[in-house]
């Protein structure tokens, strides 16, 4: 980030993996964070954890008034099966709380001057042959054939982007993080998880193999974070993805190769990794559904990547994970 004045930045939802990413790089930076959560402050976190509940007004909106911006994360964990009751609190828990960070910045005295809130790339189409980017890409969920749950999660992000663009916030730049899986080397993301599979010898293509792979590597993710913020001139729906997705049979060959293991990953046929969803309480959609997303607006704008390849980002994401456990 350029040379400015200390930010005050507000991450309601902040608790969970990407949001630690970003408090960890902006206090590192000198930023005032504050973190409004419904988990209590862990022992080792340095900057300050405010409580919520995600549904109801409280103290915690004395943060928002004065803040200079405000990143909205929160949201029930899609890692689940999807019952009903589940259905409701993944999709009460981004709109409830997109709705109350939006009546907060708007009853502020000094309201911030921009809100981030996170979408998701999921909003796209499956897609096979074509990539997805915010001018050209085929919002979601009337593709033939695909999964009932496919439409579900195309149907809860649309809300979750219409709650906060409906939000009137006039003194206060509005942007919709469409964001692709953020790999990091951290215990308990989605990069130690799928490393996982590899140390185990499952690390394989998940059914055909051909269905895409949108990630961004998290250098380049709290990096298009840094220029969003700068670039006053960027509104509304913004991909964070690296520009190249690939297959996951190649996704998962070169996390292979990155881990230096020598045998030849199998595929995991569809019918198995239904009964492992459902043995594990997840979905298939997560390694099924082919997200091809690319960052139009972002490169449009400018901005450069440090790791725009899969290979590169993998072997760097490896050897960092190999340096945070010492093996």
């Amino acid at each position: 980030m350029p040379a400015r004045r200390p930010l005050r930045i507000v991450l309601p939802g902040g608790s969970g993996q990407v949001g630690h990413i970003l408090a960890r790089h902006y206090h590192d930076q000198g930023h005032s964070v504050t973190v409004i959560s419904r988990r209590s402050k862990p022992k080792d976190c340095s900057w300050e954890v405010l409580s919520w509940d995600g549904e109801n007004p409280g103290p915690w909106a004395r943060a928002i008034d004065g803040a200079d911006v405000v990143i909205n994360l929160a949201g029930r964990t899609v890692n689940c099966r999807y019952n009903e009751r589940n259905r409701r609190e993944i999709k009460n828990s981004r709109i409830f709380s997109t709705r109350l960070v939006g009546e907060a910045i708007a009853a502020a005295g000094r309201p911030p001057w921009l809100w981030m809130n996170a979408s998701t790339a999921t909003i796209y189409s499956h897609s096979l042959d074509r990539n997805m980017d915010e001018l050209t890409g085929e919002i979601g969920g009337s593709e033939s054939g695909i999964p009932e749950q496919w439409r579900f999660s195309v149907e809860v992000a649309a809300g979750w982007e219409r709650t906060l663009f409906a939000v009137h916030t006039p003194q206060t730049r509005k942007v919709a993080l469409r964001t692709a899986l953020v790999m990091s080397p951290d215990p308990g993301g989605i990069f130690d998880t799928l490393l996982r599979l590899v140390r185990w010898g499952l690390g394989g293509p998940a059914g055909s193999g051909e269905q895409y792979v949108s990630w961004i590597h998290e250098i380049d993710y709290v990096r298009a974070i840094d220029f969003l913020i700068d670039h006053e001139d960027l509104t509304g729906a913004v991909n964070v993805s690296s520009p190249c997705p690939v297959t996951n049979r190649e996704f998962m060959c070169s996390l292979r190769r990155a881990w230096c293991t020598s045998y030849v990953g199998l595929r995991t046929p569809g019918w198995a990794l239904a009964l492992g969803a459902a043995v594990l309480q997840t979905e298939t959609e997560l390694v099924l559904k082919s997200r091809r997303v690319v960052p139009g607006r972002l490169r449009a704008a400018g901005f450069e990547f440090h790791f725009p390849n899969w290979r590169g980002a993998c072997q760097d994401l490896v050897t960092r994970w190999r340096q945070l456990h010492s093996v």
